[in-house]
């Protein structure tokens, strides 16, 4: 058996937009194989963008900064701009999380607020299959 050697907190867009989502499946698999992902439920082809309004985002926030404190390191994925996943990679900052960011350059172009703040560790991509051997690297 293999073992989970470290606790991984995912973050991809929700409520921003689900276009990736199928993206986010196949990382968190990928990542999955060796890691514990904190936040399997990103890459859940059934969460929709108004999933969980109203009284639940309190729970959601409270159970999301919970997992950041436990995670051994961040995987973002953010070609699809969200508000939220722009919070948890300040909040992973803020907590000393190590935090890695992808995103198809053909298709985004990330913040300044990103790119600027030489904390995150910025991997543009071009195809999907760049992705895997750097998250190898990372993980290693």
């Amino acid at each position: 058996m293999i073992a989970m050697n470290k606790k991984v907190y995912f973050a991809g867009s929700i409520r921003g937009g689900r276009q990736d989502a199928e993206l986010y499946k196949r990382m968190i698999a990928y990542i999955q194989r060796q890691h514990k992902v904190l936040t399997e439920h990103v890459g859940d082809l059934s969460k929709s963008q108004t999933e969980g309004m109203k009284d639940r985002d309190v729970a959601i926030y409270e159970q999301d900064t919970a997992w950041l404190r436990e995670a051994d390191v961040v995987i973002a994925e953010c070609t699809t701009p969200s508000l939220g996943v722009g919070y948890e990679l300040a909040y992973a900052e803020a907590h000393g999380i190590p935090v890695h960011i992808f995103y198809d350059k053909s298709r985004a172009n990330l913040s300044a607020m990103l790119t600027g703040d030489k904390y995150f560790q910025i991997h543009p991509y071009m195809a999907e299959a760049d992705i895997y051997p750097v998250l190898d690297a990372i993980l290693r």
